[in-house]
């Protein structure tokens, strides 16, 4: 039998990342409420860039350096020390990749981002997985977690898929009780969701300690998912790190404009957060009513609801009956959440019917 290339063993255990659907079984489009994208779009100033942006026949700005500077005008951070990624994705899987290798363990809360769990057998790295707190994150059950072997931990803040939120003082617990030489990385891909006033504090241990690494997406308020924008910033080393090794060119053109323009559009952003938060207690408050059929809604920071069905209606049923109205949300048995919905904030009219769809199916299923 002829021989044929062999990936090594810690590729082969990789299950590719599955990103939220767009469509039904059978092909048709549905309203998509399954990968968290902003129902209002991107802000008519990032729109009016993109047309005016270099050339495509032309290599971008390889250093991001105008968008560098305002990100870190917005943030008080120094532009220095931010570095861009195609998405946070790029720069999660920079991290591991910088900092963990065959031998090394890449920690994180279970029910977190999946990419985490990609991300630690991507480079070799075993991933290992701490006990959840009610779904949530339980800074004493990582701390418990944390071996010789730990190189990494990854913390969604708010987090995907739960929801769940730890406060500045639980952030820096965790990061008090790290080792040193263990990179504490805190995915804020949803943190823009979040009121001024509950901020994590992980952007200022980034900016005080060289073991924290914040990541941040455009990809959600800003509503730029499609053109593949991320940041990071820590200390100078981590930086450096992640610059030695991220790809050349990352951000195109269009992305490089149309990010420097969302960014000097707060006000979509603050409009973005106010109706997101609108509609997330409008949408929980709605499907917490149907408790007595079994539905547990839990509490939520990001753009999204968990929801936990646990009487006489599956989450199964109610996915494919949602699909059935027309609508396609995030079912997460690979998660390990096969009793669960992850439901998109969308346009109110669309929620009310989510919210109906959900409650016939519930009296139906008595």
């Amino acid at each position: 039998m002829a021989r044929a290339p062999t990936p090594k063993p810690w590729i082969a255990s990789i299950h590719a990342y599955v990103p939220g659907k767009s469509t039904g079984a059978d092909g048709r489009p549905l309203i998509k409420l399954s990968a968290n994208e902003n129902p209002l779009g991107t802000s008519p100033h990032a729109l009016a860039a993109r047309a005016e942006a270099a050339a495509p026949s032309l290599y971008p700005d390889p250093d991001s350096k105008d968008l560098r500077c305002a990100i870190g005008e917005l943030h008080g951070i120094d532009p220095a020390l931010v570095v861009m990624g195609t998405g946070s994705d790029e720069l999660l899987h920079l991290a591991a990749q910088g900092y963990a290798g065959p031998e090394d363990e890449v920690l994180f809360a279970r029910y977190s981002f999946s990419v985490y769990d990609i991300a630690a057998r991507r480079c070799g790295a075993e991933p290992v997985v701490a006990p959840d707190a009610d779904y949530g994150t339980d800074v004493d059950a990582l701390l418990a977690a944390v071996t010789a072997r730990t190189r990494v931990i990854f913390v969604a803040n708010p987090n995907n898929p739960t929801g769940s939120f730890l406060p500045k003082g639980e952030i820096a617990r965790l990061h008090a009780g790290l080792p040193a030489d263990v990179v504490l990385v805190v995915d804020q891909a949803y943190a823009e969701y979040l009121s001024p006033e509950d901020d994590d504090g992980a952007l200022a241990l980034a900016a005080a300690h060289s073991n924290v690494l914040v990541t941040r997406t455009f990809s959600k308020i800003y509503g730029l998912a499609g053109e593949r924008i991320g940041w990071a910033t820590g200390a100078p080393g981590l930086v450096d790190t992640l610059n030695r090794i991220r790809g050349p060119f990352n951000v195109s053109n269009s992305g490089q404009a149309m990010a420097l323009a969302a960014i000097g559009d707060q006000a979509f952003v603050e409009h973005s957060r106010t109706e997101n938060r609108k509609g997330r207690e409008a949408l929980g408050a709605e499907l917490a009513a149907l408790g007595n059929h079994g539905l547990r809604v839990l509490p939520s920071e990001a753009n999204f609801l968990l929801v936990l069905f646990e009487g006489a209606l599956s989450a199964e049923t109610a996915y494919n009956g949602l699909a059935e109205a027309g609508y396609i949300v995030r079912w997460l048995p690979n998660q390990g959440l096969p009793q669960a919905l992850r439901i998109t904030i969308g346009a109110p009219e669309h929620m009310a019917a989510i919210t109906a769809t959900i409650r016939q199916l519930a009296e139906a299923a008595k």
